[in-house]
Parts: C-alpha cells; sequence; structure tokens
C-alpha cells in the first residue's frame, strides 16, 4: 500500500516536472519602458542633389514628416552591449476623405517598419513620410503641412519590453483612434519609410537604422 502511494507521487511529480520542462518561457526583460514623444509634423521640400549630369528645371515640391522621439530604459537582462537587435513600429495616418462619397469620413493608412541596431537609454527618432503625390491627390493642394492630415498614431514593440508604446496626436492612447469604425482602411495612398524617400541619406545618425526586405 505504501509502495503504491509512494508510486503515485513519484509519478505526479514526474508529470509537474515534464510541465515546467516544456511550459513556454517569456522572454528575458531586456527593456524595461519604451518612452514615446508626441508625434511632430514637418514640411520638407524634395532635396537638390547636384552631380555630374547637367543641370535641369525644376520646381521641388513638399514632403509631409512626421517623426516621434523613442528612449528605450534598459531592463533587468539588458544586453551588456546596450542595443537590442530589433524594434517594429505601426504608423497610421487619418486622412479626411474627400475623394470617395460613398465611403467612411476618414481614410486610414498604415505602414509597419523594422528597425536594427536600436540603443538603449539614448534618445532617437522614428519617422515617416507623406510624398508630394500623395498629398496632391488627397488634398488637393501641392502644399504641406499640419492641416494635410487629421491624425497620426502608432505603436511601437520590442522583443523583450515589459509593454508596446503607443503615441498619437489626437485623443488618449488607451482608446486608440485608429480602432474607429469611422476610419476606412486603404493602400492606395502609401506611407513611406525613410529608405524610400530621397532623404535616406540625411541626417543620417539621427534615425535608426532600417531592416532590408529579403530579396
Amino acid at each position: 500500500m505504501k509502495s503504491s502511494k509512494t508510486l503515485s507521487c513519484l509519478t505526479y511529480l514526474s508529470f509537474i516536472l515534464a510541465v515546467i520542462a516544456f511550459a513556454p518561457t517569456a522572454p528575458a526583460q531586456t527593456v524595461k519602458k519604451i518612452e514615446a514623444s508626441d508625434p511632430t509634423f514637418e514640411d520638407l521640400q524634395s532635396p537638390s542633389v547636384a552631380g555630374n549630369t547637367g543641370k535641369k528645371s525644376w520646381k521641388p515640391k513638399d514632403w509631409l514628416e512626421v517623426e516621434v522621439k523613442v528612449k528605450l530604459e534598459p531592463g533587468r537582462a539588458a544586453p551588456r552591449d546596450g542595443h537590442v537587435d530589433r524594434l517594429t513600429v505601426r504608423w497610421y495616418v487619418a486622412v479626411e476623405n474627400k475623394i470617395d462619397k460613398a465611403g467612411q469620413k476618414y481614410f486610414l493608412m498604415e505602414k509597419e517598419v523594422t528597425h536594427v541596431n536600436v540603443p538603449l537609454d539614448e534618445d532617437f527618432y522614428l519617422s515617416c513620410y507623406l510624398s508630394p503625390a500623395t498629398i496632391k491627390r488627397l488634398t488637393g493642394s501641392e502644399r504641406a503641412g499640419k492641416n494635410s492630415i487629421t491624425a497620426v498614431g502608432g505603436e511601437i514593440t520590442v522583443v523583450g519590453a515589459s509593454a508596446p508604446a503607443r503615441f498619437t496626436s489626437q485623443g488618449s492612447v488607451s482608446k486608440p483612434w485608429w480602432q474607429s469604425p469611422t476610419m476606412q482602411r486603404t493602400n492606395k495612398y502609401p506611407l513611406l519609410d525613410k529608405n524610400e524617400t530621397p532623404f535616406k541619406f540625411l541626417w543620417w545618425d539621427r534615425y535608426l537604422e532600417i531592416e532590408s526586405e529579403p530579396s
């Protein structure tokens, strides 16, 4: 009888140990907190790049840049080199729908960008852009500016962070406007990352590197 009880206890203990061994483990906390500022806006003219191909007559047009300042507070398991491998930001931009009268009140554009070699405990910036052609199609004007768009928001995630961080130019991050049913998702008007613009080689150290997509 005693040996039967002992066998049952050993079987139960073996089961518990097996559950613990194969249970998924949470990633170590490399980042304690993701700090993100409110987004800021700036209109930028297409840069003039000198070359040896001769002069061309042209008038620079306006781009709209949206920028967020970010800082990662190191966690208990922060890497010794002071960096994490990747950071992903998903951008959301809302523009008043002046085109599709049968659609929702606002167009919602999205863009996900993955950055690499991300420093800890250091300020850096993330950005996305609307091209002159997109601005003209959406607003009917070639002039960029904060009034070109209704709202900007986004979510930043890092593997090993205690929680993602949201940022927004309007409303509360606890009730993100981009989840509203009044938004009509569209990919006709692309958001661009910095590498997809003529600003790719400008202000290099201000921004994070962007991960190249596999060819």
